[in-house]
């Protein structure tokens, strides 16, 4: 299971699929309601029209035994006087739940029948106090009914008392069921009252029937039940196929790397396919990765094997000349014998310095003035001038020394009679130069002659030359502190080295 799902094709699929079962979900729920809300409305309205149409015949003086409502083709239709008694009621009605009364068989009303009161006056009220001395102007003397709910008894007053012949302008609605004509279903009732010349106030309740409703209801709940899982299937089907055709390069990827972690080839690359997206940009990264590895790796073993020939040398003339003294004393070459030592104990410094700096050594944060060391390592040497402002620095004295040092003695091995150094500030930067005024560097070797064991003079002795690391050392120095080193041209025609640092922060 962990591995099923430790997958990005895997956890996409799923998490796409899970986001579709819920919208799916909240939108068939909402559907849903809002299809019962709005046939609930519609079976509500067909309700209050067939009640309205019964308050109007009531109003209208129609007996109960003629109102066309109450045939049993129009829905359950109860007709309810004051006291809560049913008075008119569909035909064929068995049962009924969900009105002010369940009763199904007309009673006898308390209010006054059509015919006994046919001699009343039309404007007669319904009721009247028998206690004239409450008689004032408060509207609280008229006790008529406003409309009352389906399902409770009596309903607060909510509208002005209604005169004779009026029907009431609110409805009330529930739900509800009925028995019709032995055929049982449930309802949508709705409330009207209406206040007759010579019966009263009665209310009539209407129903129409939810069947409709129920239908389309379970209809849209089927077609969701099936409709749904195939979708979300579906749409983890398409997931799971644009996924792994998106992954597809991924994998390439992989496998090239795995090779070329078993074959120790760093010459190969990954396949970048030829789309923009996010794995195009890794598959070149990468590439770009493994280049840079391949150039670190093959500039190591270049520093090796030119460090191996390099130490052969002095070590080889070193043993030659001990082995020639111990045979014969009197041929010792004491001197040389010295120089050899010094030579390789200078190359071997070297070497250590690049191996710290290529393991990602860091200066000591320590301020170092440019103007005053270049003082310092000028002083004692023949030809070389300083003109120098103060300009702080945040290094190690050691190694910003040594590059300073190195460059003069580059100076001096190719100058014809002066090195002129100079220290000034720059904005933000402190710019030290170094010049000579010997026969300059060509502009097509002023990158080359910063690679490690580069000798532009074939001709030159390694006595005169050295190594080839001291230009190499000052610039991995110049680039550990944050700087730059270069070469150019001086103006009397001469190599110019500028290196430029970062003003140490004020105190």
């Amino acid at each position: 299971m962990n591995r099923l799902f430790g997958s990005v094709r895997s956890r996409a699929t799923l998490g796409a699929t899970l986001v579709v079962v819920v919208a799916l979900f909240v939108t068939g729920a909402a559907v849903l309601q809002a299809l019962r809300s709005n046939l609930t409305a519609e079976a509500g309205t067909q309700a209050e029209g067939t009640a309205r149409a019964v308050a109007a015949e009531l109003a209208a003086r129609t007996p109960y035994d003629q109102l066309s409502g109450l045939d049993s083709k129009s829905g359950p239709v109860q007709v309810v006087d004051e006291d809560g008694n049913l008075v008119a009621a569909t035909e064929d009605l068995r049962w009924i739940s969900g009105t002010v009364t369940d009763q199904v068989r007309p009673r006898p009303s308390s209010s006054p029948s059509p015919s006994a009161s046919a001699s009343a006056p039309p404007s007669a009220p319904a009721r009247e106090d028998d206690d004239d001395d409450d008689d004032d102007d408060d509207d609280d003397d008229d006790d008529t009914e406003a409309p009352r709910t389906p399902g409770t008894p009596k309903a607060e007053e909510s509208e002005p008392a209604l005169a004779p012949g009026e029907t009431g302008g609110q409805t009330t609605f529930g739900s509800g069921a009925a028995t019709v004509d032995d055929d049982t279903a449930d309802y949508r009732f709705a409330a009207v009252d209406v206040r007759t010349h010579d019966r009263g106030l009665l209310t009539v309740y209407a129903g129409a029937p939810l069947a409709a409703e129920h239908s389309a209801v379970r209809t849209a709940l089927t077609v969701m039940l099936i409709g749904f899982p195939l979708l979300a299937a579906l749409v983890a089907g398409m997931t799971w196929v644009v996924t792994g055709r998106a992954l597809r390069p991924v994998a390439g990827i992989r496998e090239e790397m795995a090779a070329i972690t078993a074959s120790e080839d760093l010459t190969r690359r990954v396949p970048e396919p030829e789309t923009h997206d996010e794995v195009a940009r890794l598959a070149r990264t990468t590439n770009e990765t493994l280049a840079a590895l391949e150039t670190s790796v093959e500039r190591q073993r270049r520093f090796v094997a030119d460090a191996s020939h390099e130490l052969r040398s002095p070590i080889a003339s070193l043993r030659t000349q001990l082995e020639v003294a111990a045979a014969h004393p009197e041929l010792l070459d004491l001197d040389g014998a010295v120089e050899d030592t010094v030579r390789l104990q200078h190359l071997a410094a070297d070497l250590l310095l690049l191996a710290r700096l290529d393991a990602g050594e860091r200066p000591v944060d320590a301020r170092v003035d440019l103007a005053a060391l270049a003082r310092e390592e000028a002083a004692g040497r023949t030809g070389v001038t300083v003109d120098a402002e103060p300009a702080e620095v945040a290094g190690s004295r050691g190694q910003l020394g040594r590059v300073l040092g190195n460059l003069l003695d580059n100076g001096r091995r190719h100058a014809r009679e002066t090195v002129s150094v100079s220290v000034r500030r720059e904005g933000d930067w402190a710019v030290l130069t170094v010049a000579d005024d010997g026969d300059g560097v060509a502009e097509a070797d002023r990158e080359r002659i910063f690679e490690r064991f580069v000798r532009l003079d074939a001709a030159r002795s390694r006595d005169d030359g050295g190594a080839g690391l001291g230009l190499a050392i000052a610039r991995d120095v110049a680039v550990r502190h944050g700087g730059t080193l270069t070469a150019g041209a001086a103006p009397s025609g001469g190599a110019l080295f500028a290196l430029r640092l970062p003003l140490a922060p004020a105190t």
